[in-house]
């Protein structure tokens, strides 16, 4: 005689782990209560639009993606924006700074998944506060003249925050996932695949093939209403390499055999843009620093296809537990290089380009483009 399913209510054969639904408001309602103002939507607009300049080879400056691993509360994560904005303004000519402000975090196994499921950080998972306040910060970071970067998890949240977005990752636990590379076939900004965590570049090959072709997928409106989701592909996708389990993947060799295999894959000059945090820094926040200065260095002298750079960074370096006596402006996931280094970093990049620029040209001044 077969075994009763879970002592489940006669007929009932779905839903047998759930404990509940609950209501989500819906894409459009969140917009209208946290609407786009005109200064933020000018930020993202000219934000996209200067990433894929410097896709296409027609901007030479460096993209560089600084920010915190994720963001846990509103406070720091403006103030670090306020001080990035500034470097931002002042490295213009030959950096792209653009704010990393990640609301959603991979787990292996279990943890805290970022502001958007767990605002409070106290397992009460209040989704309808985390998209707000998550759009939120978008909003006030942009309307510093701050672009945004950010990954998408969930296919569902970028109704919610996408129009605030000028950059998203798809991060190396997702660049497999059809359900992703079908999402990012409808994004309206560029796109980055980070190679897997076994360190093959594959996957994110592949991912960019599909996300770059029409599709038709399960998704949700504007109005939260489920629906078939037709995309017409999204041009602007390439590669983030971020080294795996078999070591960091930065280095000349390992870039050189990418921008082999993206010849083939991807019709842009400059496709790689290298995380120097997770596996390209060992997993140690402190080693940053010489992983962007080797790079860095390496673009200055001439070397090819490389987008860009991103920093994990916030206000404190270091990480620390989730408590009830949180240090202003240290992170809660990854470990992230201190507010000093970052700001010494960028500028460091930019004074050194400047000069170069000035002794291969003693007529550009500081201000003039690159």
């Amino acid at each position: 005689m077969p075994t009763p399913l879970h002592s489940a209510p006669p007929g009932r054969l779905s839903d047998l782990h759930v404990r509940r639904f609950e209501p989500l408001a819906t894409p459009s309602e969140v917009v209208a209560d946290i609407p786009i103002t005109d200064p933020a939507a000018a930020t993202v607009a000219a934000g996209r639009q200067e990433i894929r300049d410097a896709l296409a080879g027609r901007d030479p400056r460096l993209v560089v993606i600084a920010g915190p691993c994720s963001i846990h509360e509103p406070t720091s994560a403006l103030e670090y924006a306020e001080r990035l904005a500034r470097v931002r303004d002042t490295c213009r000519d030959r950096l792209i700074v653009v704010m990393r402000a990640y609301f959603e975090k991979p787990r292996t196994t279990v943890g805290w998944k970022g502001l958007i499921y767990d605002p409070a950080r106290d397992e009460s998972y209040d989704v309808n506060r985390g998209l707000r306040e998550a759009r939120r910060i978008l909003r006030e970071i942009n309307a510093l003249g701050l672009p945004c970067a950010t990954e998408f998890l969930d296919p569902i949240v970028p109704q919610y925050t996408a129009d605030l977005v000028s950059w998203v990752a798809i991060g190396a636990r997702t660049t497999e996932s059809q359900t992703h590379r079908q999402l990012a076939s409808g994004l309206s900004m560029p796109v980055g695949f980070k190679n897997a965590t076994d360190g093959s570049l594959r996957p994110a090959l592949d991912a960019m093939t599909a996300a770059r072709t029409a599709q038709a997928f399960l998704g949700i409106d504007p109005e939260g209403q489920t629906s078939i989701v037709r995309t017409k592909g999204n041009p602007d996708v390439h590669l983030v390499l971020r080294g795996g389990a078999s070591g960091p993947n930065y280095d000349r060799e390992a870039v050189s055999e990418a921008r082999a295999l993206l010849d083939r894959a991807c019709p842009f000059p400059r496709a790689i843009l290298v995380d120097c945090s997770h596996d390209n820094s060992g997993k140690d926040y402190r080693r940053q620093p010489a992983v962007f200065a080797e790079l860095a260095g390496r673009v200055r002298e001439g070397e090819g296809g490389i987008l860009g750079l991103m920093l994990e960074s916030h206000l404190v370096e270091g990480r620390q537990a989730i408590g009830p006596d949180l240090v202003h402006g240290r992170s809660i996931t990854d470990g992230c290089i201190g507010w000093e280094q970052t700001e010494d970093l960028l500028r460091g990049a930019n004074e050194q380009w400047t000069m170069m620029k000035e002794q291969m040209d003693p007529g550009v001044r500081r201000g003039d483009a690159p």
